[in-house]
C-alpha cells in the first residue's frame, strides 16, 4: 500500500540557521521558506537524490508544531511522509486495521498541494505518519 518515502519532517527552532546548515554545510538544494499559514508552520524543503527533508518552524501562536518545539527546544524528527496512490482507500485500509486516523478523517491538502492525512503515532512504533497521495 505505501510507496516511496516522500519526506521526513524535522521542527527547528531557527530556520534560517537549519536552512543553512543543509544548505552550506552538507552541500544540499534547499529551497526558500514558504508560509503556511492554513498549516501554522513555515516550511524550507531540502532536496535530496531519493527524498526530501522538510524543515519546519512554527507560524503564529497556535501552530501544531509550537507544542513540540517547546518539549524539544532543540528541535527534532516530527514525522514521516509515504506516498499512497489513492489515499482514500489508503485511510479506509489502515481503519479497518485498527490504525487512528488524526483529525476528522478527511484529507486536507498539504505542502504540496496533494491530500495528506495523519496517522496517530502510537500505532505506528511511536512515530507521527503522514500518508500523501502520489
Amino acid at each position: 500500500m505505501i510507496g516511496r518515502l516522500n519526506h521526513v519532517a524535522i521542527v527547528v527552532p531557527d530556520l534560517a540557521a537549519a536552512a543553512a546548515l543543509y544548505r552550506d554545510t552538507l552541500g544540499a538544494k534547499v529551497s526558500a521558506p514558504v508560509d503556511m499559514p492554513k498549516h501554522g508552520v513555515t516550511t524550507v524543503f531540502v532536496e535530496l537524490p531519493n527524498t526530501k527533508i522538510e524543515l519546519l518552524h512554527p507560524l503564529g501562536q497556535d501552530s501544531p508544531v509550537a507544542g513540540f518545539l517547546a518539549r524539544n527546544p532543540s528541535g527534532g524528527m516530527h514525522h514521516v511522509c509515504y506516498e499512497v496512490e489513492d489515499i482514500l482507500a489508503a485511510r479506509d485500509k489502515l481503519k479497518a486495521a485498527g490504525a487512528r486516523v488524526l483529525g476528522d478523517g478527511q484529507p486536507k491538502i498539504g505542502a504540496h498541494d496533494k491530500p495528506v492525512l495523519f496517522l496517530h503515532p502510537k500505532d505506528f512504533c511511536g512515530t507521527l505518519v503522514e500518508i500523501e497521495q502520489a
